[in-house]
């Protein structure tokens, strides 16, 4: 993907899921437990991290510290849901960048794919409510599959082509570190390195996101284009100490 007409795009750009999150952990329990229903009462919005994923945002932010004074962020955007705030916030404290070294940004456009009706469901609850859903995502695919009341792959890349966009005007030049949700990582992939559907879901299909894993590129003049450099990156967790998890995202439909 090239950045549009007379914009440049970011020096550096890192795209991090958030840490492990309580949504992760009851997920988890219910579909152990074979129950249709994942026995959380926070909105997904407002589901926060789990104890493990504040430990995963600390270790990966004392990562970024470390990094040398002209390789560090110079801009933080974040989704609006608790899980990645509270993952940009550990990470800018324990990396000691304060506001006027890293200037946070939150922006709807990172937001959690939205599930609609399918919110908090498991894959037994989604073939025992909505059979006939079931069916209908296995047919068309999960590219492209829209729940009532919830989004397609197609829909949250189109809104992530509008935020790249500003992220070229607004950020050309700069290092720019996202922190947001799996679905985001995946399509901004689908993206930056413009790939098809094949390919976007081949990659899907290898296993999940880890948790504050680190997905980055590098911006190459001679190409004018991002180039991948780090995929799932998570080495600062494992020397930390801090277990990788890649569970599915909180409450989002699973993988067929």
């Amino acid at each position: 993907m090239r950045a549009p007409r007379g914009t440049q795009w970011p020096r550096t750009l890192w795209i991090v899921r958030h840490g492990q999150s309580a949504g992760n952990v009851a997920r988890d329990c219910a579909e152990a437990a074979g129950l249709p229903v994942i026995d959380i009462a926070d909105r997904d919005i407002d589901v926060p991290l789990s104890e493990l994923g504040r430990r995963q945002a600390t270790a990966l932010g004392h990562w970024f510290g470390e990094l040398p004074p002209d390789r560090r962020p110079d801009v933080l955007l974040c989704s609006p849901y608790v899980r990645a705030r509270e993952t940009a916030r550990l990470l800018r404290e324990s990396a000691g960048l304060p506001e006027d070294q890293l200037r946070l940004r939150v922006d709807e456009r990172l937001r959690e794919k939205e599930f609609g009706i399918l919110d908090r469901l498991t894959r037994f609850g989604i073939r025992q409510k909505y059979p006939e859903l079931s069916d209908q995502r296995v047919h068309v695919g999960k590219f492209y599959f829209r729940p009532p009341g919830g989004e397609s792959w197609c829909d949250v890349i189109l809104r992530l082509r509008s935020l790249l966009e500003m992220v070229t005007r607004e950020h050309g030049g700069e290092r720019v570190l996202v922190v947001a949700h799996q679905v985001i990582v995946n399509c901004m992939r689908y993206l930056v390195e413009c790939l098809d559907e094949a390919q976007i879901l081949a990659i899907d299909r290898r296993g999940d996101v880890p948790n504050c894993g680190v997905t980055s590129y590098e911006y190459q003049p001679a190409r004018d284009a991002l180039v991948p450099d780090l995929v799932n990156f998570v080495a600062p967790l494992r020397e930390a100490g801090a277990p990788v998890t890649v569970e599915p995202d909180a409450l989002a439909a699973p993988k067929p």
